[in-house]
């Protein structure tokens, strides 16, 4: 009896053991606590440029910018430096963002003399993340920008996101006032839940009368809003995010098509990296918009070697800051160059090149969402996406270390 006991004990100690080491190469091989290797910096260092040299090749129209996080001031920012380099040398007079329709509005409302501050109108777009300093300096630049620009040269700001719609909702009902439209059947949607089939139809019997009426675009296309919502709401199947991503390319297009009514021929949207990547495993937002030829898009990607995250964590806590590092070779090679932030434009790099065989490799790279467990350090592929960098975008922005957002309170 000794001897079986002894047995079992040194077999559950060699299993033990098995198994850890079997878990370790596993995950050392997932990418692990390792930051992986770097591309060469030194050959990095002789195509990386300042964000500010960003050049957009003439038959672009739609020039997205994405962020690989939503909780890091530098990718906030960008927006702001991006914009400013199209405006002065692209001609764009028009930034959309992934944020709702009439939240959106109110910001446009504010940036041409609106009432308000620049916080408030932040806070309007509807989404956390964007009650922000960084988000606040954009919002003042294009009211600035706007109180000496002549007739045509305004910058219009327009949301192209449906998750949310007191503000789109308020703006249909402006509208049906001035239309002398009646409402009844429809009621007040309540935020975050779902519209009813009768509110659908009554929705849509609105949108007829308004078409009837002469209404313009951008007042119909309140209600075209508050039915993709009605539909993300009432999607069951496993593919609600899919069907976000086609909904936002179709706002996307319509955007366009209002700019080049106005004379104008690009436009500039933000969003998620995610949102605006030209492939992956899903039909995203640029993946559509970048197989309409007509459409000329052109996609920035970004990332970080190493991010303190704003993130919010599902809990008591609230949102906190946690550190996560990429394991992007690229990002990598980027920090070890000595830049704190940089530019690569994919085309600019030969292709005979090692690093121009390196940004057609499969490489992973930071993919963090407005989410939080503490799964994602067991499991680092969970908040990295592994794909070739030049066939998602057609450019990078790395930044070495990333810095936390600040949620401004509301009220």
């Amino acid at each position: 009896m000794k001897k079986k006991g002894r047995f079992k004990i040194r077999y559950v100690i060699l299993s033990f053991f098995i198994a850890a080491i079997l878990f370790s190469t596993v995950f050392m091989r997932l990418g692990g606590l390792s930051t992986g290797d770097a591309a060469n910096a030194e050959e990095f260092r002789k195509y990386a440029e300042p964000v500010e040299n960003l050049s957009i090749p003439e038959e672009k129209k739609i020039i997205a910018l994405g962020e690989a996080t939503h909780g890091n001031a530098e990718f906030q920012h960008l927006k702001l430096v991006i914009m400013k380099r199209l405006v002065e040398d692209c001609g764009v007079r028009a930034s959309a963002l992934e944020g709702d329709y009439g939240g959106c509005e109110q910001v446009n409302r504010y940036i041409h003399g609106g009432e308000g501050t620049a916080e408030q109108a932040a806070a309007a777009i509807g989404f956390a993340i964007y009650r922000t300093n960084e988000m606040t300096e954009l919002i003042s630049y294009l009211r600035e920008y706007n109180k000496t620009s002549s007739a045509g040269e305004d910058i219009r700001f327009y949301g192209f996101d449906m998750q949310r719609v007191s503000h789109t909702f308020r703006l249909l009902t402006e509208a049906c006032a001035e239309y002398q439209i009646d409402m009844t059947g429809l009621g007040e949607p309540a935020e975050g839940e779902p519209l009813s089939d009768v509110q659908a139809e009554a929705l849509k019997q609105i949108r007829e009368k308004m078409q009837a009426g002469g209404a313009p675009e951008k007042e119909l296309h309140c209600a075209d809003m508050l039915l993709q919502y009605y539909e993300l709401q009432s999607n069951s199947t496993a593919d609600g995010g899919a069907l976000r991503d086609r909904f936002m390319a179709e706002n996307a297009e319509w955007i366009l098509r209002q700019e080049q009514q106005n004379g104008r021929e690009r436009i500039f949207v933000t969003g998620h990296n995610s949102h605006i990547a030209k492939w992956g495993s899903y039909e995203s937002m640029g993946k559509i918009l970048s197989e309409e030829a007509e459409n000329g898009y052109y996609a920035i990607g970004t990332d970080f070697y190493r991010t303190r995250c704003n993130m919010p964590t599902g809990s008591s806590a609230g949102r906190t800051d946690q550190v996560f590092y990429s394991r992007d070779p690229l990002a990598k090679a980027a920090r070890e160059a000595g830049y704190d932030i940089c530019l690569l434009d994919f085309a600019k790099v030969q292709q005979d090149t090692e690093l121009g065989g390196q940004i057609y490799e499969y490489s992973y790279m930071g993919n963090l969402g407005e989410h939080y467990s503490p799964v994602m350090r067991l499991l680092p592929p969970s908040y990295r996406i592994f794909q070739p960098p030049a066939v998602l975008y057609d450019s990078m922005i790395f930044v070495a270390d990333a810095t936390p957002t600040r949620i401004i309170p509301q009220g």
